[in-house]
């Protein structure tokens, strides 16, 4: 794992490579940054979305060897209410899709999941090569 912080708005930035160990490594790192920001209250299910969007770019995001997966932990400052955005960034054009529920399927829940875990959520282009999948939480209350 890299660590890099973005001073000019408070983002955590973390580079992961592409290994399954490193989505228990990153929900700890979430659980760390939503106390420093007096977010608690989300972390329940910031930390399945964020599992659920990492281990799909471990997973799925067939890339070249030497690429990193990157996430983005940032806080969202409106007047009132405060939340959090989590961004997972990977070097793979191809986009998630949700699946039909296969009630018998071992896999393929994940983004059923996050879509009911979340506020909102979506994939967008990045700067370079591949995707970014975001999702976003309001928090009624900050911790206090």
């Amino acid at each position: 794992m890299r660590h890099l912080q973005e001073q000019n708005n408070d983002a955590v930035v973390l580079r992961w490579n592409r290994q399954p160990s490193c989505v228990g490594q990153a929900r700890l790192e979430l659980r760390k940054t939503l106390s420093a920001w007096g977010l608690s209250a989300l972390e329940d299910a910031a930390v399945l979305v964020l599992s659920e969007l990492l281990t799909n770019a471990v997973r799925h995001a067939h890339v070249s060897p030497g690429r990193e997966i990157e996430t983005r932990f940032l806080p969202v400052r409106l007047p009132a209410p405060h939340g959090l955005r989590i961004e997972v960034h990977d070097a793979s054009p191809a986009r998630p899709a949700r699946r039909a529920g296969d009630v018998d399927a071992c896999d393929g829940r994940g983004l059923v999941i996050v879509d009911a875990l979340a506020d909102e959520w979506g994939v967008g282009d990045r700067v370079g090569v591949g995707k970014m999948v975001w999702a976003q939480w309001r928090s009624a209350e900050a911790d206090g």
